[in-house]
């Protein structure tokens, strides 16, 4: 009886050591050669706990199982769990005689392709916002034009309103929440929108450039089909089902990680350049709320919400990197993503990619493309456009290095909103311009009246033709055989005379216009 009960104690006592007991776990690498020669080498992931056995750094070091059969006390047999599907591989692989050596070379501070995302994020926040300020300002200069280009049928871009940044903002919190609850079911809702719109951003990238060149200009026949009844190219429509091609491809072969990542880089980074071109904010007030608002967005889901969730795991980064219960193991496709390049067990293991969501580079280049607008309407030669975009670059670094110290997913809005926002203000403060950047009252519709408008209404007045409006002439056209006038803008304009003995205009005519924008 005495006995039953010391050995129940023992147990209870076992037990109790091992709940006590703090279990460290670290990923390791294991490189497995076969015994026989033959192929190379390959590494896979190990868990290890380093308080059982030390692993070297080098592989020139590594560990081979076994154990000093001479002396007793240094006898060390390193312990480490590899995965079912890696075993599976390394039979396929090597066959069942192998040798392995184990070791743990430490995680890099920075991994080489975050040069690769930098320049990759930069760039589009650059282009992006320089396309979407220099249309916007081809669209408002053919406004006082009377003929109705091409350019009058674009599709108008969407000016964004307080309430609509609003809507916006509760929509991507729902979004976000419910991928973090049905993540198997709704990422593949997300897929799906994804190769919509990546498929539509690389048309509407592609189109601009296919439409200079000049050969295969053909047009499909008459008909009465819808879409088609205006005859659209050949070469457009081509090019159509070409975007739809690369999207339906990257949508089959997106888990290939050896290189649809590249796919997906090009199709996010057309999609960012087509919602940037899109999507307007019209004031820079505008622009402080949406970037305010998201700034909290992004540091609330990413700090906050690991205090609320009952695995202690940011909701945002579980989201963006794909939950480790995930039945699926898919990834959602709204990032961009490059392998690293530095062999680390973190890379093996866990995160063989580094990410940058979409939002970290539309976000503040909606401000940059504002920028650019700004820069074109008040002849700034553009230095808040470059000033911005270099804040940009320096918000994007300032993020690299959080991560390096910190080690953990960062919210990169956290370190691009202030640097963008800050840098933009600071310098239309310094300009004296920021009552008109804050209200957007240096665009030409609200542009004051220029030199050459009427300071009084003295000196005869020209008798304008009836059929001719007095603010649609063309530039350039004379009014009379008489001495030139003074130099006019490119976009003002002046009445046609009744006949030739009619007095040229006068630079203080009443009848003049103000310029119209200069592109």
């Amino acid at each position: 009886m005495a006995a039953a009960a010391a050995a129940a104690l023992a147990r209870l006592a076992a037990a109790f050591l091992l709940l006590a007991a703090q279990v460290a776990c670290e990923y390791g690498m294991v490189h497995v050669v076969s015994e026989t020669g033959g192929s190379k080498g390959k590494d896979y992931c190990i868990l290890y706990n380093p308080q059982w056995a030390h692993l070297p750094l080098d592989l020139s070091k590594a560990v081979p199982p076994g154990g000093n059969k001479t002396q007793y006390d240094e006898i060390g047999i390193p312990v480490a769990l590899l995965s079912y599907k890696d075993m599976l591989d390394i039979f396929e692989t090597f066959g069942r005689v192998v040798r392995a050596a184990l070791y743990a070379p430490k995680e890099p501070m920075l991994d080489y392709n975050m040069v690769i995302i930098f320049i990759m994020a930069v760039g589009t926040v650059a282009l992006g916002g320089y396309w979407a300020g220099s249309r916007d300002v081809r669209k408002r200069y053919m406004k006082h034009k009377r003929d109705d280009g091409p350019e009058k049928h674009e599709d108008e871009a969407v000016d964004v309103t307080p309430v609509m940044i609003c809507v916006f903002v509760v929509m991507c919190c729902s979004m976000l929440v419910l991928l973090y609850h049905f993540y198997d079911q709704l990422v593949y809702v997300i897929i799906g929108i994804f190769c919509l719109a990546s498929s539509t951003g690389l048309y509407s990238c592609l189109s601009p450039l296919l439409q200079r060149l000049p050969f295969c200009r053909c047009r499909v026949p008459d008909n009465s089909l819808p879409y088609f009844h205006k005859r659209p190219q050949v070469r457009m429509l081509l090019l159509a089902l070409l975007c739809v091609a690369v999207s339906v491809v990257w949508g089959v072969f997106r888990n290939e990680d050896q290189w649809a990542w590249i796919l997906q880089d090009a199709l996010g980074i057309a999609f960012c350049l087509y919602t940037l071109k899109t999507i307007r904010l019209p004031t820079f007030k505008a622009c402080t709320l949406l970037l305010l608002v998201l700034f909290i967005y992004d540091v609330f889901f990413v700090f906050i919400t690991p205090f609320l969730t009952k695995s202690g795991n940011s909701i945002m980064v579980e989201v963006a990197t794909g939950p480790s219960d995930s039945a699926t193991h898919e990834k959602l496709p709204m990032v961009l993503k490059v392998p690293r390049l530095n062999a680390s067990p973190l890379a093996l293991c866990d995160r063989p990619f580094s990410l940058l969501g979409f939002g970290d580079i539309l976000v503040p280049g909606l401000l940059v493309a504002y920028c650019h607008r700004f820069d074109i309407q008040v002849q700034s030669s553009r230095v808040y456009f470059v000033a911005c975009t270099i804040a940009y670059g320096i918000g994007l670094l300032v993020t690299f290095m959080a991560l390096a110290l910190m080690q953990r997913g960062q919210p990169a809005l956290l370190y691009l909103v202030p640097c963008t926002l800050v840098t933009s203000c600071a310098l239309a403060l310094w300009r004296r311009e920021l009552g008109m950047f804050w209200t957007g009252s240096g665009f030409a519709k609200d542009l004051p009246q220029s030199p050459w408008a009427p300071a009084s209404a003295e000196g005869p007045q020209p008798q304008a033709d009836s059929d001719a409006a007095p603010s649609q002439q063309p530039p350039g056209q004379e009014a009379a055989p008489s001495p030139p006038p003074a130099e006019q803008p490119p976009e003002s304009s002046a009445p046609e005379e009744s006949g030739a003995g009619a007095p040229p205009q006068k630079p203080g005519s009443p009848a003049g216009l103000a310029p119209g924008p200069s592109a």
